[in-house]
């Protein structure tokens, strides 16, 4: 299992789980009973958040006896699904499928959100999490992760990223500034898909991404990864160095999927989601895909109050990043 260390070695302080709601004897006799329960996917289906949903939702829907969709309600960046959450009924029937990119760096770096990402959620337990990796075509000239800082520093160089304020985008800024990459250029892009089109194309030099969609091209030659955002070396890429070792031990960065609910989940039910997420990221046929993907649960399962502080400490991390090294997101 992957043993996750922060971004930044500050500290935020740590913050309560949201207070659950009064009606709990009600709701634990009422669920689950009626319709089906939903998990929200807040981008489109393929990326590593539908593809872990897809994943937990038959399993949760044996746990509970209770028919689970997948509903993607894809937008801005993962705000619109994630506000649709929010302000969901705190029923027991819609989940958030809860993503750093939203509730940490898009929190850190968007001027105004129309939620908190801590208070206005009832968040229930971290699943699974996926390093970044730095990568470039099979074929490209730069060979090791120092062809790359030659080359950064020397001629105009860009790296690819899923959008402005992004984590692969924080990740390339404090590289580009702890490694003093004088020619390394950003080039954000309106998600991952499109940025891995120009790559392939050659039309950027390197891109940064999460790990989980880019394990298949790293294995038959497509893509070659000269750095990884993991904190020790993963055992099916053993050539692919870390940054920390490579001289930036600042650089060590997970991307995680969670669950959540909306603010006043009533206290059974929090509970017995609680109960279950432990259960679905250790299932066999769930544990075994994140595995080929390189995204994994940690151990033990941060749950509650513990998933909240992970949450409050990486943001309040992120947004020294965004400060240090002037980082918005448009709104």
């Amino acid at each position: 299992m992957m043993h996750r260390r922060h971004l930044l070695g500050a500290a935020a302080g740590l913050l309560a789980a949201p207070a659950l709601g009064p009606t709990a004897a009600q709701a634990q006799a009422a669920w689950p009973s009626r319709g089906a329960v939903r998990l929200v996917a807040q981008f489109p289906p393929g990326g590593l958040v539908d593809t872990v949903t897809r994943l937990v939702a038959p399993v949760l829907q044996a746990a509970l006896g209770q028919n689970v969709v997948v509903e993607n309600r894809a937008g801005a960046g993962g705000v619109i699904g994630t506000d649709h959450v929010a302000k969901a009924a705190p029923d027991g029937y819609t989940f958030l499928m809860t993503h750093a990119s939203v509730m940490v760096y898009s929190a850190a770096t968007l001027p105004t959100l129309p939620f908190d990402p801590i208070n206005d959620f009832t968040h229930l337990g971290l699943l699974v999490e996926a390093p970044s990796v730095l990568i470039v075509r099979g074929d490209s000239p730069l060979r090791s992760f120092q062809d790359f800082l030659q080359a950064a520093r020397t001629r105009p160089t860009r790296y690819g990223s899923s959008g402005i304020g992004s984590a692969p985008h924080m990740l390339g800024a404090m590289l580009t500034g702890t490694a003093n990459l004088t020619q390394l250029d950003h080039a954000p892009y309106a998600g991952s898909a499109p940025a891995m089109r120009d790559l392939l194309g050659g039309h950027i030099e390197t891109m940064i991404d999460p790990i989980t969609t880019n394990v298949a091209a790293m294995q038959n030659g497509t893509l070659r990864a000269l750095a990884i955002s993991s904190p020790q070396r993963l055992p099916a890429f053993p050539d692919v160095p870390t940054f920390a070792e490579l001289g930036f031990p600042s650089l060590v960065q997970t991307q995680w999927v969670g669950m959540s609910g909306p603010r006043g989940l009533p206290q059974p039910i929090a509970e017995r989601m609680m109960q279950e997420i432990p259960k679905l990221v250790q299932n066999a046929a769930v544990l075994q895909r994140m595995t080929e993907l390189q995204t994994l649960p940690r151990n033990p399962v941060p749950l509650g109050a513990d998933f909240v502080r992970i949450m409050q400490t990486e943001l309040a991390q992120a947004r020294e990043v965004a400060r240090r090294y002037n980082i918005q997101a448009a709104s």
